[in-house]
């Protein structure tokens, strides 16, 4: 083997052993790292399903109540983005591949649900910083293409629908309860 081949080889394994070492920095399990060091067979059936039961154990059940109004809203504005990009017909890049929008909105969902389930979702604009912006693994920009716009980015895209949407509550304040006449 020549000495440039080999030395081909050596970077391929050498940037390989980076980005593994990129991505288990961004895992956000304790011992995570480990256990994907460690194991070395390719995941069957049941690991996922016992995965799906932990995670399920660990979600807020239908009764979990709000803690306070401000929460309740930050849900309501942050189900109400996801819902409007599933809803857009746009595409989403993410880690240089584009998604139809239900794929996006779904991706985006999991990110939230992940969020929530730890206590970590603070309200729509640091929702869009953290998970809507960028991916957690990577940290490459997501990006936004409507028929008919152009591209941008899917930071830019969610501030901008957030002022919408924060625009037309605005209008209809205030709101009277259902059921009640002014």
């Amino acid at each position: 083997m020549s000495p440039a081949r080999q030395r081909s080889r050596v970077t391929v394994a050498a940037r390989a052993l980076l980005a593994w070492a990129a991505c288990v920095a961004w895992l956000p399990v304790p011992g995570a790292a480990q256990d994907l060091a460690s194991s070395r067979r390719t995941p069957g059936p049941s690991d996922f399903k016992q995965a799906a039961v932990a995670e399920e154990a660990k979600a807020p059940g239908p009764g979990v109540r709000q803690d306070d109004g401000e929460s309740a809203q930050a849900d309501a504005e942050i189900r109400a983005l996801i819902a409007g990009l599933a809803d857009s017909g746009c595409r989403f890049q993410r880690n240089g591949r584009w998604h139809d929008a239900d794929d996006a909105g779904a991706h985006l969902q999991r990110k939230y649900d992940w969020a929530r389930r730890r206590q970590l979702s603070g309200d729509a604009e640091t929702f869009i910083e953290r998970a809507a912006s960028r991916s957690s693994l990577t940290g490459r920009a997501y990006r936004v293409a409507c028929p008919g716009r152009a591209e941008a980015d899917a930071g830019e895209w969610f501030r901008a629908r957030l002022a919408a949407l924060r625009a037309s509550a605005a209008l209809d304040w205030p709101r009277q309860p259902d059921g009640a006449s002014a």
